[in-house]
């Protein structure tokens, strides 16, 4: 699964949304998945160094169009960017981010954050949400993905196996790799 023995196969590296709200089991919105998912995202992050660009989703402060229904289904997390439902897992905190109130990240700030990167590895949370929108926003924009499997977590076992099986669709502009 791993090209090189530094764990790097691609110009840089995007870790979506490895925080506190989607790691945490018994966060409403906490991956079961990832504990297992971890080590590889732990691994991953070191092995790119600086160039590994870190995401974090933060609410807004006023939500607007239809956000509005999605906070008024989910208020416990319409709190502020600073507030510790939002904050990177502890191995991950002091990390600059890239912070945005979108579930996809692809756009003009994460674009100037990998440069020139042409080829991209997407990990993080959650596969069947932030992932697969900022995974499939990059292929359009013509960048190379890969996604290792075992370095995501979804919000359910089976939504990841679909998000996986959707992304693997667009190859070869995105390459899902692992079980």
């Amino acid at each position: 699964m791993i090209a090189d023995a530094d764990h790097t196969t691609c110009d840089a590296l995007v870790a979506i949304d490895v925080q506190h709200v989607f790691a945490d089991p018994g966060s409403p919105w906490g991956s079961p998945m990832y504990a297992a998912a971890r080590p590889e995202i732990l691994t991953r992050v070191a092995a790119y160094g600086d160039r590994a660009v870190l995401t974090r989703f933060v609410a807004p402060t006023q939500p607007t169009g239809a956000w509005r229904a999605y906070y008024d289904q989910w208020p416990f997390a319409l709190v502020a960017p600073d507030d510790p439902l939002y904050t990177l897992v502890p191995e991950l905190e002091g990390r600059a981010t890239l912070d945005l109130e979108t579930f996809g990240k692809w756009g003009p700030e994460l674009a100037a954050a990998l440069g020139d990167a042409r080829s991209v590895e997407v990990i993080g949370l959650a596969t069947d949400c932030c992932v697969i929108s900022t995974v499939l926003a990059m292929a359009d924009a013509g960048l190379a993905v890969t996604v290792p499997a075992a370095a995501c977590g979804g919000s359910t076992p089976e939504n990841h196996e679909r998000a996986l099986a959707l992304m693997e669709l667009y190859a070869p502009l995105v390459t899902v790799v692992g079980p």
